[in-house]
């Protein structure tokens, strides 16, 4: 008689322990360090912004964020782990149109879905990439580049470490009919370091990632990746202006997910703090400073906006020819 009545009495507290479960869970939130995880290697325009968002985001929380570099497979090894991760709060993913926007269409198959496996938190910022050439080269314009490309087809190529990268290379060699072999790189770093070594002729790279080395005049920009002018770099004409050709317009988004089924409280909680700290003006300030432009944006308009490029970078990949792996 006692076993049949504490049977649906222990049926009935499990229930109950297991509904306050992800309620309790919420409510302490968080308890522990977060990671923090990025695509690309230490150096790179993610890295960097990623290290911003981790200083000012544990001042936050109250909990050390600790970025993790995890390069490889144009972002495929990083979105894939936090894919996986445990939906609590303590793996999240700054992400960028590589890994959640260009891959699906540049790949076969993913082990992730760029839309369903996860939860969006945050839109950061946009990276305008720059046409780059070494400064042992004897280019200084677009122009120059074609007239070199022409005079050398042996030896052309060019070298990219991301999505962004290899599209906006490809788009521009489509364009101008050069023919131009492509290298790709784990990482941005990696293939800026054989262009500036004259190991590779020319690459697309964000402004962020490349300010330092064109400063210090081992890198030289030539255009920008942008419709028009970038107010980040006025000085160069865009890409569409050098070469008389309207259309080509290509710049880097950035953001930040969760896993899919985040617990609410905690989506809400991380959303709503790191949406306070990249719409700062002091993120802003250093944002702008490195060569990326601010778009700080919520959830609710996140979502919809890497739905909505999915489909943007998907025609970009087709018009500029290149045939998934």
């Amino acid at each position: 008689m006692m076993r049949s009545v504490l049977k649906p009495f222990c049926a009935a507290a499990w229930l109950a322990l297991s509904l306050a479960g992800p309620a309790a869970q919420a409510a302490d939130y968080p308890s522990q360090p977060v990671k923090l995880i990025t695509a690309f290697g230490a150096g790179s325009a993610s890295d960097i912004v990623a290290r911003l968002i981790a200083e000012r985001l544990q001042a936050a929380l109250g909990q050390p964020v600790i970025v993790e570099n995890r390069p490889g497979a144009s972002g495929q090894v990083a979105t894939d782990l936090v894919a996986r991760a445990q939906p609590d709060g303590y793996t999240i993913m700054l992400a960028t149109n590589t890994t959640h926007s260009s891959n699906p269409h540049l790949f076969k198959s993913l082990r992730y879905n760029p839309i369903k496996d996860f939860t969006p938190l945050v839109q950061v910022c946009n990276f305008p990439f720059v046409l780059a050439v070494s400064a042992k080269l004897p280019i200084g314009s677009v122009d120059e580049l074609l007239r070199y490309g022409k005079a050398n087809p042996a030896s052309l190529n060019y070298a990219y470490g991301n999505s962004t990268g290899q599209i906006s290379a490809a788009s521009f060699d489509k364009m101008t009919g050069l023919g131009a072999a492509a290298i790709p790189y784990k990482s941005t770093p990696q293939a800026m370091t054989d262009i500036i070594g004259g190991r590779a002729t020319f690459m697309f790279v964000d402004l962020a990632s490349a300010a330092a080395h064109i400063q210090a005049g081992t890198l030289k920009a030539l255009a920008v990746s942008t419709e028009k002018r970038s107010s980040l770099a006025p000085n160069l004409p865009s890409v569409s202006e050098a070469l008389g050709q309207p259309g080509f317009d290509l710049a880097a988004w950035v953001g930040i997910f969760g896993p899919a089924k985040l617990p609410p409280a905690v989506a809400q909680r991380l959303g709503d703090e790191l949406y306070k700290v990249v719409s700062s003006e002091d993120m802003k300030k250093k944002l702008t400073q490195m060569g990326a432009e601010p778009t700080p944006a919520p959830a609710s308009v996140f979502g919809p906006f890497v739905a909505q490029q999915e489909k943007v970078w998907g025609d970009k990949v087709k018009q500029a020819g290149i045939q998934p792996e």
